[in-house]
């Protein structure tokens, strides 16, 4: 986050945050909208009973896509946090990437259900405050940076092009994206879910990401400075200072936050593995309970513990491939996150809302669905464009 302000400016990145909240919010609130009314708890069951089985697979593909490359990002991250811990080289930092994955991420992948990682997910939270915290301390030690002017502060360092603009945009988008959990989440209120209840959730969970967001973007900059004073994430930032104990603390503190919200991103993985075969089959989306048991287990069930542990080997080795975290995550904001949170919720609404009598396409509804998915494809495709181009350019 505070990469991309160093590269734009805080004013562009403050506005796009704002923006990042208000359409984030929006978004869930049409998933909401659409799960309560279907009955359906993923977006491959929304898909099929909204349209068809093909935008079943086409929407879960692509939020496979999110989730392996996201899941990649976290694990990228912990690499990142133990070079800095210790100084390791690269061999080092695989190894420890494929222990990490092995021995704490796929055993929690395991889980039927998502709704206990919500303690987990309010003390990450916290973890992340830490961090913040440690940045305030390195700003007060070492002072402002050098780079830092009024103007470079503001508007950057002037050398940004307009893909660099997207790119920041794009991580915005994917720093904000959760929709893709939110029907399991919502399935899983008790004792019913309510559009109420989502809203006032949906709205504290905006607020509080806003809030962090700024606050690491603006002390980020002054502290580690703009345009290529910026390393790749705040983690490699604090590598002079790795053996403060605030420092490894707030180190530790990131590893279990994003290992937690590592989980959150396996489980979609497992709903379009679960789907896929369950169509294979010919069995319908509540039929595990007639199914077939081994060692006291379902077939499904054992079905999808095969998928949790496959998709989190996938996870691994893409984390093995490559160390760029920006890239990984201008890419998937881009893509991934830009169809699963501004395409598909719209739609979804678009079709609930012509099966009513009284459609217009006029309705003050249809229209704000019709503005998020035109700003959704747009970020889908330029935003896609850009992230390749800077890239490979």
């Amino acid at each position: 986050m505070a990469a991309h302000s160093a590269e734009v400016g805080l004013h562009y990145q403050l506005t796009t945050l704002a923006a990042g909240a208000f359409l984030t919010w929006a978004s869930i609130w049409m998933i909401a909208r659409a799960s309560i009314d279907t009955g359906r708890w993923s977006y491959e069951d929304i898909s099929e009973e909204l349209f068809h089985p093909t935008m079943s697979f086409l929407t879960g593909a692509v939020n496979v896509c999110q989730c392996l490359g996201s899941g990649a990002g976290y694990l990228i991250a912990c690499g990142q946090v133990f070079q800095v811990a210790v100084g390791a080289d690269e061999a080092t930092r695989r190894l420890f990437v494929l222990s990490v994955g092995t021995f704490v991420c796929a055993p929690i992948a395991l889980a039927r259900h998502v709704s206990f990682l919500r303690h987990l997910a309010a003390i990450s939270i916290v973890a992340l405050l830490l961090l913040l915290v440690t940045m305030l301390w390195y700003l007060g030690k070492h002072g402002l940076d050098e780079s830092v002017t009024p103007d470079a502060f503001w508007f950057g360092p002037g050398s940004a092009s307009i893909f660099t603009y997207m790119n920041a945009m794009s991580n915005v988008v994917f720093a904000y994206n959760n929709q893709f959990i939110v029907p399991q989440l919502i399935g899983e209120l008790t004792p019913e879910p309510t559009m109420r209840r989502v809203t006032v959730a949906s709205v504290i969970t905006v607020v509080m990401c806003f809030v962090l967001f700024s606050s690491v973007s603006i002390f980020g900059v002054l502290a580690f400075g703009v345009g290529e004073d910026q390393r790749d994430s705040l983690l490699l930032d604090l590598f002079p200072e790795r053996k403060n104990p605030l420092v490894i603390a707030s180190l530790i503190a990131v590893v279990f936050s994003v290992l937690t919200c590592f989980q959150f991103h396996v489980y979609p993985i497992r709903q379009f593995a679960t789907f896929a075969i369950r169509k294979a089959r010919g069995r319908g989306p509540d039929a595990e309970a007639s199914d077939v048991l081994f060692c006291g287990r379902t077939c499904t069930r054992w079905l999808d513990m095969a998928s949790a542990l496959g998709s989190v080997a996938i996870i691994i080795l893409i984390a093995e491939v490559t160390s760029e975290l920006k890239t990984v995550l201008d890419f998937i904001g881009a893509f991934a996150s830009a169809y699963t949170s501004y395409i598909v919720p719209p739609l979804w609404v678009i079709q609930i809302l012509r099966r009513q009598e009284n459609f217009s396409w006029q309705d003050k509804e249809a229209f704000g669905c019709l503005a998020l998915l035109s700003l959704g494809v747009f970020f889908f495709a330029f935003g896609t464009l850009s992230a390749i181009t800077d890239a490979f350019v």
